[in-house]
């Protein structure tokens, strides 16, 4: 790219950016400016993943349930037993 086009470039940028300084001056004025998707915080993430990882625990502990032919009372007994033990979080 040649030195004319790379400022024709930035003045078109420079005159864009200008126009969206003089929007956001106009009182009740709807913007046109575009956006990114919204930013998420590292703790929603974190809280995302938490209740997947829970929800495909949940799913993989009825698959075995079924498969073995357990009812809920006797894993609800076993899985206290084994965080009583320390064995689970």
């Amino acid at each position: 790219m040649d030195e004319r086009e790379k400022l024709r470039k930035f003045r078109e940028l420079d005159d864009a950016f200008a126009q969206a300084l003089r929007e956001l001056e106009k009182p009740n004025s709807r913007l046109d400016i575009p956006t990114g998707p919204p930013v998420r915080s590292l703790a929603e993430l974190e809280a995302e993943e938490q209740q997947q990882r829970q929800q495909a625990f949940e799913t993989r502990l009825q698959s075995l349930m079924k498969e073995y032919a357990q009812p809920r009372e006797s894993v609800a007994v076993l899985l206290r037993t084994l965080q009583t033990l320390g064995h689970i979080a």
